[in-house]
């Protein structure tokens, strides 16, 4: 196939990192707000993430089995269907109100997201000349950039409304009382992820009627004898030591992420509104980060550029440790700058030269971001249990950006 013909193809499977960014990214934004709804302390509220991010790894190699034996289309189409089944039921979980119909819920939108990212990233990088791959990956991690800018910035605000009562603070005249002030904070909860569906099934329609190419690996009639998930793969070096950044990368991304905006409201003492436009401004950081990030691997090693930028997130990392308040707030919009491009440059590196296994190698590697169920709690729990230090808990993922340093430095190199 001629390089010119997989412009459109690409163009559709850039669209899916836009679209799993928009659903992920609306997480800090419901934990602030199930902390609302629910009851919750910021610990509690902390396992939404776990019930999202716990799909990603217990489905990775069913999915991946499921594309080796029918095609990346058919995993596309399938994980766009069931996120939108998923999103919809907040309707039904508007009128339940408890806190474990959202975690069920999340959880399958979650699923849904990760067929389209089990199959989106090693497409993105075996599509095309393979010396450009990191950097066409972070191309299309760059939608994933604009799409966490939009939902921090523009949907965070549909949702939170400024207000945040307890059952002793809320005013006498508020209509309805408490159970009206909880149905209104509910209902906030569905309108993004109403749209959030409508769009992914629109998406689902695009890709039943177009045509993707099938890369090499696929096309191959040795591919009816390979192994539908190699677990070997992992014996390779910059593989095994790639899953190992990726989970630690994860977990130090979204214990920042997910506790932004609870920082931001309970520990710097700003308001909800103002929160949210930093939140907006944090995923900006990030959305720059990518871009630039992507235009500089023109010149750089992308192995070099991981190694400095991993080194920054140390650094104000540090910084936020030690000084937190307002402070931390700024140290938090540098390091979204500087993670930007860790995440697809680890991938693509680790995947680099797996041929038939780039499905496995892919499907172990979205399962390490199971760092995300586990490492933002353990910062969580720091935070609550240790308000009057709180910003020592970033100490947590300072530790997780330094297994990135390390891949950068020496990890990504092909021994065998």
């Amino acid at each position: 196939m001629k390089k010119n013909s997989y412009v459109l193809p690409l163009a559709l499977i850039f669209s899916l990192f836009f679209l799993w960014a928009i659903s992920s990214n609306l997480l800090p934004t419901m934990i602030r707000q199930l902390m609302k709804t629910c009851e919750l302390n910021a610990f509690e509220a902390s396992f939404t993430e776990s019930a999202y991010w716990l799909a990603y790894f217990i489905f990775p190699i069913p999915i991946a089995m499921f594309m080796k034996r029918y095609s990346y289309k058919a995993g596309i189409i399938f994980g766009l269907l069931l996120a939108a089944a998923g999103g919809l039921l907040f309707f039904p979980a508007a009128i339940l109100k408890e806190y474990w119909a959202y975690l069920c819920i999340f959880f399958i939108i979650a699923t849904g997201m990760c067929f389209l990212e089990t199959a989106a990233n090693p497409y993105v990088s075996v599509l095309g000349d393979s010396s450009t791959s990191s950097r066409r990956l972070n191309l299309a991690q760059s939608f994933n950039g604009l799409g966490a800018f939009i939902s921090a910035m523009f949907l965070s605000k549909l949702v939170l409304s400024g207000n945040h009562y307890t059952r002793e603070s809320l005013p006498i005249d508020y209509p309805g009382g408490w159970e009206g002030y909880i149905q209104f904070e509910t209902d906030a909860m569905k309108t993004p992820y109403l749209i959030l569906s409508l769009i992914l099934i629109i998406i689902a329609v695009v890709f039943i009627f177009s045509k993707l190419p099938r890369i090499q690996e696929e096309s191959s009639e040795e591919r009816k004898q390979d192994k539908l998930i190699n677990f070997k793969v992992l014996k390779r070096s910059h593989v095994r030591w790639g899953v190992i950044a990726q989970f630690f990368y994860n977990g130090g991304q979204t214990a920042i992420n997910s506790l932004f905006l609870v920082y931001c409201c309970t520990y710097a003492g700003i308001s909800e509104a103002t929160a949210t436009t930093f939140f907006g401004l944090y995923m900006l950081c990030f959305l720059l980060g990518r871009w630039i990030g992507t235009f500089l691997m023109v010149k750089f090693r992308p192995q070099d550029m991981l190694l400095v930028y991993a080194l920054a997130c140390v650094l104000l990392c540090g910084i936020l440790a030690i000084f937190g308040g307002e402070a931390g707030i700024y140290a938090m919009l540098g390091i979204s700058f500087f993670m930007s491009i860790i995440y697809p440059t680890q991938f693509s590196l680790a995947i680099k030269d797996l041929g038939s296994d780039t499905k496995s190698g892919s499907a172990f590697l979205v399962m390490a971001i199971v760092g995300n169920a586990c490492i933002p709690q353990l910062t969580a729990y720091l935070m609550h249990h240790y308000g009057y230090v709180y910003q020592v808990a970033y100490i947590i993922p300072l530790l997780c950006f330094l297994f990135c340093v390390y891949y950068g430095w020496k990890g990504y190199r092909i021994k065998n």
